[in-house]
């Protein structure tokens, strides 16, 4: 090969680098893709790998019916606005007694429908022989206190405060929603019981913080 043609294919080899280097683009942290109605959106890839890697809530207590209930202090607020605490065996010993557990106060299907519920329906679950109905989140007391004003609740439902859930993790049921973006980390599964004398007759466990068989009328039904 003589000089001018090595030198012309070194040239056209540059050349032809220089134009795809030109076109490509360095890696990026956004990937786009294309939603349901065409429009196409920008997603980090550690939000991929976020969605690949989440857990979904399962059905799981340590606890079922026929067992008797560990004991645990939770608290409230009383009539007088001043702090109270109550353990699990003093609200169901000799008694007849519906907890009822909800992921958070102020939440959409805890305030709009599962509370509100046990509520309208506390006369017809007295009427059947039950002595105590009470509402367990793990939320502090003060946040309960307000819940239960905002809602106007007499004493129809004790709302009661799980604040460090350790009742909710002594029965198996704490939901991680850690995940979440709302920053809710790690509370209660939905769940509704039927206690007598400190065992369980009846347990409808949610899935996560879904609502299909938790409801008041549910259990009003079971009973």
């Amino acid at each position: 090969m003589t000089a001018a043609t090595a030198s012309t294919a070194a040239f056209a080899t540059a050349r032809l680098i220089g134009s795809s280097a030109s076109k490509l683009k360095p890696p990026s942290t956004f990937l786009s893709f294309r939603g349901n109605l065409g429009s196409s959106f920008p997603m980090r890839i550690s939000s991929i790998r976020w969605a690949r890697f989440s857990t979904v809530p399962k059905i799981s207590a340590t606890i079922s019916v026929g067992d008797k209930l560990p004991d645990a202090t939770l608290s409230y607020f009383d009539a007088a606005d001043d702090l109270q605490t109550i353990t699990i065996s003093e609200i169901t010993a000799n008694k007849k007694t519906i907890l009822f557990a909800v992921p958070g106060a102020f939440t959409p299907t805890c305030s709009q429908k599962h509370l509100p519920g046990f509520v309208e329906k506390a006369a017809d679950l007295k009427a059947k022989g039950i002595d105590t109905i009470a509402c367990i989140s793990v939320n502090d007391a003060f946040v309960m206190k307000a819940w239960k004003e905002d809602l106007k609740i007499g004493d129809e439902v004790l709302l009661l405060s799980d604040g460090n859930g350790h009742f909710t993790k002594a029965i198996g049921c704490e939901l991680d929603l850690s995940d979440k973006p709302v920053g809710l980390g790690v509370r209660s599964s939905r769940y509704a019981m039927l206690v007598e004398d400190g065992v369980i007759k009846i347990l409808n466990l949610e899935e996560g913080g879904a609502f299909n068989v938790s409801s008041a009328e549910d259990l009003l039904n079971a009973i």
